[in-house]
């Protein structure tokens, strides 16, 4: 997969994806990244890229030419098409289902915006999708780029090291649910005992048929008690409402969580 970033700070972008999974998928050449700065395509002394907005107000807005000028070099560097996403603010919401349906492309422009913004008329006639990781505002696109780049990054086939790894993450559609979402159970390592605490019994007793099942009860409760509102669109099986039933009896014996 090829990436390209058209940014101010390529450099910040790069860094950031130097790391982990994603450094790795590079240099096992899964991965290609690229940068690409605006003001390599501004014109004048001062390179500039952005002007006051018309109307009034605070800030400065980004410039279209050198945007242009920008994307159009990123297209020509490689044949394959690319699916241009402008990180903002503004944009749908970034879902794991979005991120799985960007991995299957084979090539991505990320533009980020600084400042106020970038001018509309370019997002209009250059852009595919914006894309927000969150309701609140950032200095800049690059660190929405970043999580966007590692989102992607390790759900392409070879990146992880173990496939099952990432279709058991939180937020993966679940066929038994109908395809609905859940959270994913807690997870355990050496010591079996410690101070803070003993790993659960059922996970140290090779029983595989307990141990799914009380997985699948964990994934269950945590996603009622910190995200109903994904179970309201899940179709339980009656297996999963009685476990469902008996992790939320369990919690209120214990006095730590109720309806």
């Amino acid at each position: 997969m090829r990436i390209d970033v058209v940014s101010l700070f390529p450099e910040f972008v790069a860094t950031c994806a130097g790391f982990g999974v994603v450094g790795r998928a590079q240099e096992r050449g899964l991965l290609a990244l690229h940068g690409w700065n605006p003001r390599d395509h501004a014109e004048g002394n001062y390179r500039r890229v952005d002007d006051r907005p018309f109307g009034g107000g605070p800030g400065m807005v980004m410039l279209i030419e050198p945007l242009r000028a920008t994307l159009a070099a990123a297209r020509a560097a490689d044949p394959q098409p690319a699916h241009v996403v402008y990180l903002s603010p503004q944009g749908r919401p970034l879902t794991q289902a979005r991120v799985r349906a960007l991995a299957d492309l084979p090539r991505l422009i990320l533009l980020c915006g600084r400042y106020e913004g970038v001018d509309e008329r370019l997002l209009a006639a250059e852009v595919d999708e914006e894309l927000s990781i969150g309701d609140y505002v950032l200095s800049g696109g690059e660190l929405p780029a970043a999580v966007l780049i590692d989102a992607v990054t390790r759900l392409r086939d070879g990146v992880l090291n173990d496939a099952d790894s990432a279709a058991q993450d939180s937020f993966e559609p679940d066929p038994a649910l109908g395809g609905a979402l859940l959270l994913d159970c807690p997870h355990y390592t050496r010591p079996p005992q410690h101070a803070l605490g003993d790993v659960p019994e059922v996970l140290l007793g090779g029983n595989h048929a307990e141990i799914a099942r009380w997985r699948r009860t964990q994934a269950l409760g945590r996603t009622w008690e910190r995200r109903p509102d994904l179970l309201d669109e899940a179709a339980l099986s009656p297996a999963d409402r009685r476990l469902l039933d008996a992790y939320r009896a369990s919690r209120d014996d214990d006095g730590r969580a109720g309806d």
